[in-house]
């Protein structure tokens, strides 16, 4: 909690510079990371780079197999385990995110399917699902869920709060909840029909304390957040990733 602590110092900082914008960036990345392992079983790593084609975040989603009933969900083993691909695009501003992040990202999506699904490259076919997660600061606006609910692609919005100035409330030195607060979720049919196949819901839940934040439901029973142990940097790479990467540079256009 401290380095939180620390950390969000520095991000409100009273020095606008690009490198404390650049900072706050990254911190937000890596505030997003903890709580989505810690509440909603992913397990990510960082990309960034001038190249990076809009992706900040990838690695795994862990759920239960779909024919997953009933029992404790903790049980089943990590080799019968479903994982999801998320990539995943982190938006640490004051403005409502628009529309045109979930276009972005759709675009990232398809670009990736077409180079695995590329001719004469049998060997590139993808096991594992697509999902697009966008992580926002700032609420997501209401043409924003409209355009994700209805797109074809697997889609999650999730709307982490930012933190309060922590030199200006002497409740933040122990209050952690407030660090990992959820502001909203919301994930489109295409996940929900699609990849959960109905079978997992997110519930609103309030601490004791009030504080709210989205709870994962496994065909009506509660799912307690897991990732497995030690998952390497390279577990959470993707299939051809320096391909993709090369192929997103290629893109854009030169200075």
């Amino acid at each position: 909690m401290q380095a939180v602590k620390t950390c969000a110092r520095r991000a409100f900082s009273s020095q606008v510079t690009p490198l404390s914008t650049t900072f706050r960036g990254t911190f937000f990345e890596e505030r997003s990371m903890k709580i989505l392992q810690d509440h909603l079983s992913m397990s990510l790593r960082r990309v960034g780079g001038k190249s990076d084609g809009g992706i900040d975040l990838m690695g795994w989603w862990w759920l239960p197999p779909t024919e997953f009933e009933s029992g404790d969900a903790q049980t089943v083993p990590v080799a019968k385990r479903r994982r999801l691909r998320v990539l995943a695009q982190c938006k640490a501003e004051k403005k409502k995110a628009s529309p045109k992040y979930v276009r972005e990202m759709e675009g990232v999506l398809h670009r990736y399917m077409s180079l695995l699904n590329s001719p004469g490259d049998a060997a590139s076919t993808s096991q594992y699902p697509l999902v697009a997660l966008l992580v926002s600061e700032s609420p997501f606006t209401k043409s924003t869920v409209l355009r994700a609910q209805s797109s074809p692609v697997p889609f999650f919005l999730l709307h982490i709060p930012p933190l309060p100035n922590p030199d200006a409330t002497e409740e933040y030195d122990s209050d952690e909840e407030t660090a990992n607060r959820i502001g909203s979720a919301v994930w489109n049919p295409a996940l929900v029909r699609g990849l959960f196949d109905g079978k997992m819901e997110a519930r609103w839940e309030r601490s004791p304390s009030g504080v709210g934040r989205p709870g994962l439901w496994w065909g009506g029973k509660r799912l307690q957040s897991w990732t497995p142990d030690g998952v390497s940097e390279e577990h959470l790479s993707m299939e051809n990733e320096d391909r993709f990467f090369q192929a997103l540079a290629e893109e854009q256009p030169d200075d």
